[in-house]
């Protein structure tokens, strides 16, 4: 048994764990909600993470971001992550892509059977959740976490059940548009915006919560794979 992960195993089971150890997920972006992610899948014994984020670590990173401090001020996000994921899971194999997702990304060059979409940009996340419904791979979606401080607003639902969730309801439209029924999950706030404005505006609790509910989704898809429920 490995002891690193012998208190998962324990509560899991040894068949389970399997699972989670064979597994291929791909985490899309790195800010606060998916660096939180994919600390928790590498903790839990992914076999394989496929990590995708164009940017560098900035100062402004560092109130949410597990990438961030002082060592890693103009580092690759992938590079950073990388590193953090290796030293607590040396046997997981990590595919760095330090690009942008779009319509040149290498991203589905490589085999992997769940992602985790931590994105921004409304075009990029369109663009992916075409690709993974396309492509049949289990997935959720992370809406907007800023302006937001009530972790307990924190929910996974159906995107056409999102409210006060300015970034779902953008989504939601385009979806529409492009004749998009397909459902799908993704993690939203019920919270109302606590700020006006193009000002970012970030907390901590939040986007780590947010993270930690996106990896528990996967890893719970991962271990229920194959079992009639």
């Amino acid at each position: 048994m490995n002891d690193k992960l012998v208190r998962l195993q324990a509560l899991v089971g040894e068949d389970k764990l399997k699972k989670i150890t064979t597994a291929k997920v791909a985490v899309i972006g790195l800010g606060g909600v998916g660096g939180e992610a994919c600390l928790a899948l590498a903790r839990s014994g992914v076999g394989t993470l496929i990590i995708q984020d164009f940017d560098i670590v900035v100062e402004s990173n560092f109130n949410r971001q597990v990438v961030a401090n002082t060592d890693t001020i103009g580092l690759t996000k992938v590079e950073v992550m990388a590193n953090m994921i290796t030293k607590i899971n040396p046997n997981c194999q990590v595919i760095k892509l330090a690009e942008k997702f779009d319509q040149a990304s290498n991203l589905f060059t490589y085999d992997f059977d769940y992602l985790i979409d931590a994105i921004d940009s409304v075009e990029q996340k369109l663009l992916l959740m075409q690709q993974c419904l396309h492509r049949s791979i289990t997935f959720i979606s992370s809406m907007g976490t800023a302006k937001k401080m009530d972790i307990s607003k924190l929910i996974i639902t159906e995107i056409t059940k999102t409210t006060y969730d300015p970034l779902a309801k953008v989504i939601r439209k385009r979806l529409r548009e492009e004749g998009i029924t397909a459902k799908m999950d993704v993690l939203s706030s019920t919270e109302e915006p606590l700020t006006k404005g193009q000002q970012l505006a970030s907390y901590m609790p939040v986007t780590a919560t947010a993270g930690l509910m996106l990896a528990d989704y996967i890893l719970k898809k991962i271990i229920k794979d194959g079992e009639h429920l």
